[in-house]
């Protein structure tokens, strides 16, 4: 799953990646789970601002589903951008 988001003149590019945990505890269990692989682009260059940045959820684990990987990527994303730019929103 792909998805491209645009963001104060900055386009947001966000992956999924299924990411396969495996841990023996009683045998083997296979943990199936979801990291966002982040791409900013600024349109009239030739290559990306940053190279590509995986992301997992908060507490660095993967995310759960692939719906939760493409939010968190594309806020990872917006608040790089903020931090790039100094972009900050109004509270």
């Amino acid at each position: 799953m792909n998805r491209t988001y645009q963001y104060h003149g900055f386009s947001i590019e966000v992956g999924v990646e299924t990411n396969f945990d495996q841990r023996r505890t009683s045998g083997l269990d296979v943990h199936v789970g979801y990291v966002a692989t982040v791409t900013i682009l600024r349109p009239g260059l030739p290559v990306a601002v940053f190279s590509p940045l995986r992301f997992g959820d908060t507490l660095g684990h993967a995310f759960s589903s692939e719906v939760d990987a493409l939010s968190g990527g594309r806020g990872a994303g917006q608040r790089l951008v903020d931090d790039l730019c100094g972009h900050r929103e109004q509270e």
